[in-house]
């Protein structure tokens, strides 16, 4: 339905963030995909998780609380 960000994990794989449509449902995809060796395409794979759109202030907010513990990592 529409893709938000693709990020790049090397070895012909990334991370798709998509919002998508299943089931008359829409939902927010992070999964891994891999290029295909025949079409050269993108593929998703089974690696990943889904969120109803009524979760996602919930992975906002871990998502922002994550950001506060990383930035107290050492560099």
């Amino acid at each position: 339905m529409a893709i938000i960000k693709d990020i790049d994990r090397g070895r012909g794989e990334i991370i798709r963030i998509e919002v998508s449509e299943f089931k008359g449902q829409h939902h927010l995809n992070i999964r891994i995909w891999y290029t295909d060796k025949d079409s050269g395409e993108f593929k998703p794979t089974q690696k990943g998780v889904t969120f109803r759109v009524d979760q996602y202030a919930e992975l906002k907010e871990a998502i922002l609380a994550a950001e506060g513990v990383l930035a107290t990592l050492p560099a």
